[in-house]
């Protein structure tokens, strides 16, 4: 049992030697979805709290994101969150992708999809009422609806 633990604390030590890299992709504000669609500033704030750690290239690495493993899954999870929707490169999707990710994240939102549970554990500021998740919900889906109307 005890050779078994020294292994588990070398091979512990060991992936620690393999960082993950926390460089965020460059930001541009003309592309930035806050920006672009002139979002009211308590809602921005809800946004920026509640989803730009994941979906933009602003993350703000937490501590634990210097120790391995979980920095690892941290990192994939930020990888796949801006894969889905970066709402810092949001003006460059096509109006028809932005309308079907608006719609995405007003039910992400309303079912209490996102923010995930995992990101609320370390992040109570992310977390969001009953009140303030309708609003959110009902923005997304009017700034859906006036890029259907008016994609330009």
């Amino acid at each position: 049992m005890k050779k078994i633990l020294i292994v588990l604390l070398a091979a512990f030590i060991m992936i620690q030697f393999f960082p993950i890299d926390k460089t965020n992709p460059a930001t541009n504000e003309g592309m930035d979805f806050l920006k672009i669609k002139n979002t009211p500033e308590p809602i921005a704030k809800m946004i920026r709290n509640s989803c730009y750690d994941c979906h933009s290239n602003e993350t703000k690495y937490p501590f634990y994101s210097n120790i391995q493993p979980v920095a690892w899954l941290l990192k994939n999870h930020i990888d796949e969150g801006r894969k889905e929707l970066n709402f810092s490169t949001f003006a460059t999707y096509e109006p028809k992708r932005q309308a079907h990710k608006l719609e995405e994240a007003a039910e992400n939102v309303e079912q209490s999809k996102m923010p995930l549970e995992s990101y609320l554990l370390g992040h109570s500021n992310a977390k969001l009422t009953d009140a303030q998740r309708k609003e959110l919900a009902q923005y997304f889906r009017k700034i859906q609806k006036e890029t259907e109307t008016n994609p330009l």
